[in-house]
């Protein structure tokens, strides 16, 4: 690794020192949004500007949280904090909706010396600070009142492939928040491993999404890849485009080669949001690059966005189905972006056996969408504990001792590359259990991602999680299949919010779903409606259905990534309370996705204590 990416800065700096770096679209300014620039001279002068203020309140390898809203000032904090050697720490304004405990737990466990934040966010700080025995900061710095002509004091001084960058906290459903140490080597490595998978062409293509820039994806493809080659990266705040996904494609109309993601959700929504007249209003024969990721993809999904939007120029290789965790930075497998998205029917019960066979056209069939391949890295599918060899075990602790499975057998999938992690902040019995694992027969050890997989025709395919698998007498079965049954048997159930998982009987595990009511739900028969249930899933799985509960918009818990936290769900369950999160009815659509869905990085499995 010739020079870690930040270094990349000073150098476009230099030689395109007038071209635009990032782009922020200012939706809350108008209906139309105003765009502001930082060109790479600018970004790169107000970089070194905030460093020589972190220099003088901190040392290099201290931690500086970063609580400010979606914008250009995002981007100055996350490189100044690197300019300076300081650890950043990327979290989110304290008014997000949805995410207190979250943060808080977040920002307590990084323990930061100071707190990067703007002026319109300061109050809001100061509450969050002063109200929730939250640790205090050295100092807060409004990074809006920081001086250019600081920049003429900056030294630089060598930052190194091992040095830290900063801490990516997960948001799984499972377990505390944990901090996920990159380093500049990863952060480096990772930002060209997702350049050259999308085959981006320098100073031409360009980023233009909408994922916050806290999570993992929307930090390595808004900030860092653009980075590679000094492309443009153009961005908006994920509320934008909520309340109007057209602005999201807007965004690509018009451009040569641009580069885009989400997860599954946004491409289900704004196929069903963006009207006829919207669409003739849009060029999409631009559009390179749809990264599709962070929840169960449905090939039913991709297939309604093509059609949609087909008459506005998206080609269908566009659609480009992906996968990774914030373990390995971000990025690990993606399919080539000249070829379709490939939807694989397989037999349903092979399946459940750990077997990859395809599907014959006779019995029960799951049909997977294929993530692709790894670029720069290495997946394998390795064997994994037996869950039903002792149930009360987790079946994720300890450092495994792992065999390479052959194609087509399922298993839990490892990876090994420069771009993973190296441990979890402070935490290192389970920094042990998920980076320290040894592969039969090779050398060095093996990131433990704790999901479930298979390679069919050298393509990687999820299969599930290993924690949210459903055992009922002795047998395996995905939540994720039997959460699309239920979406699909009832009109009243509303798509993508479904929570399948079991819980404890007196011989057996039991099944239970719980699902939040769609519209068409009013007036219909709650009875009627479960049995409707029952019957496809003993007709599609063979499996009795403990119990139904269909319950209002926004009950059931997502993790802050947006994908269904089967784990909280269950336990809320059983304590016979469901937390609410959707958006005021009066200030988002109503079909809308819940607040967690917000801050989806739209790529991710979300890290070890969260739900694919």
């Amino acid at each position: 690794m010739s020079e870690t990416l930040i270094a990349q800065v000073e150098r476009w700096a230099r030689e395109i020192p007038d071209a635009p770096a990032y782009t922020f679209l200012d939706y809350s300014a108008g209906r139309d949004g105003v765009r502001h620039t930082l060109s790479w001279a600018k970004v790169d002068l107000r970089a070194r500007a905030l460093a020589v203020r972190l220099r003088e309140v901190t040392h290099p390898g201290e931690r500086a949280a970063i609580l400010a809203p979606q914008g250009l000032e995002y981007v100055v904090a996350m490189l100044g904090a690197m300019y300076a050697r300081v650890i950043a720490v990327p979290l989110f304004a304290p008014d997000l909706p949805g995410h207190a405990d979250r943060l808080i737990r977040a920002y307590a466990d990084a323990d930061p010396v100071c707190v990067l934040t703007t002026t319109p966010a300061l109050e809001g700080v100061h509450a969050f600070l002063d109200g929730r025995s939250a640790p205090r900061p050295k100092r807060i710095i409004t990074l809006d009142t920081v001086s250019d002509l600081l920049a003429d004091e900056w030294e630089p001084e060598p930052i190194g492939p091992d040095d830290l960058a900063y801490l990516q906290y997960t948001s799984g459903s499972t377990r505390a928040p944990a901090g996920v140490e990159i380093s500049h080597g990863n952060f480096t490595a990772n930002a060209r491993q997702l350049w050259t998978a999308f085959r981006a062409t320098p100073r031409v293509s360009t980023a233009a999404l909408w994922l916050p820039l806290f999570h993992d994806m929307g930090l390595i493809a808004t900030i860092a890849a653009p980075i590679v080659g000094g492309n443009q990266s153009m961005f908006m705040d994920p509320v934008a485009f909520v309340m109007h996904p057209v602005r999201w494609l807007r965004m690509l109309s018009g451009q040569e080669d641009v580069f885009t993601g989400g997860p599954n959700f946004a491409y289900e929504y704004t196929a069903s949001r963006v009207t006829e007249a919207e669409k003739a209003t849009l060029d999409l024969s631009g559009v390179s690059i749809m990264l599709n990721g962070a929840e169960p993809l449905r090939g039913s999904t991709i297939d309604r966005f093509s059609e949609a939007f087909a008459i506005c120029g998206l080609r269908p290789e566009a659609h480009t189905p992906g996968y990774g965790l914030a373990e390995a930075t971000v990025f690990v497998t993606a399919m080539d972006r000249d070829l379709p998205a490939r939807v694989t029917l397989f037999d349903r019960d092979a399946l459940t056996a750990g077997r990859a066979v395809p599907h014959t056209g006779r019995g029960r069939v799951s049909d997977l969408v294929s993530c692709g391949v790894p670029t720069g890295q290495r997946v394998v599918i390795a064997s994994v504990p037996d869950p039903t060899s002792d149930p009360t075990s987790d079946p994720m602790s300890g450092t495994a001792s792992g065999t390479a499975r052959p194609d087509g057998e399922v298993g839990e999938i490892w990876v090994r590359g420069p771009n993973v992690a190296r441990a979890y902040w402070r935490d290192t019995e389970r920094s042990a259990e998920v980076f320290g694992n040894v592969l039969e027969g090779e050398e060095g050890t093996w990131l433990r991602t704790g999901d479930l997989g298979v390679i069919h025709g050298g393509e990687l395919y999820i299969t599930g999680r290993i924690k949210d698998l459903i055992i009922v007498d002795g047998r395996n079965h995905y939540p994720q299949d039997v959460e699309v049954t239920v979406q699909e048997a009832e009109e009243a159930v509303r798509r993508d919010h479904v929570a399948a998982f079991a819980v404890p009987g007196e011989e057996t595990e039991r099944l239970v779903v719980v699902a939040e009511r769609s519209r068409k739900a009013d007036g219909r028969d709650i009875d009627e409606i479960a049995a409707n249930i029952r019957a496809a899933v003993t007709k599609n799985h063979d499996l009795r259905l403990h119990d139904f509960v269909l319950v209002e918009a926004g009950a059931v818990p997502r993790t802050s990534s947006g994908k269904i936290a089967r784990r909280a769900c269950a336990r809320a369950y059983l304590d016979g309370a469901f937390p609410t999160g959707a958006f005021p009815t009066d200030a988002f659509p109503a079909d809308a996705p819940p607040v967690d869905a917000l801050s989806a990085d739209g790529f991710s499995a979300d890290g070890q204590g969260a739900d694919v």
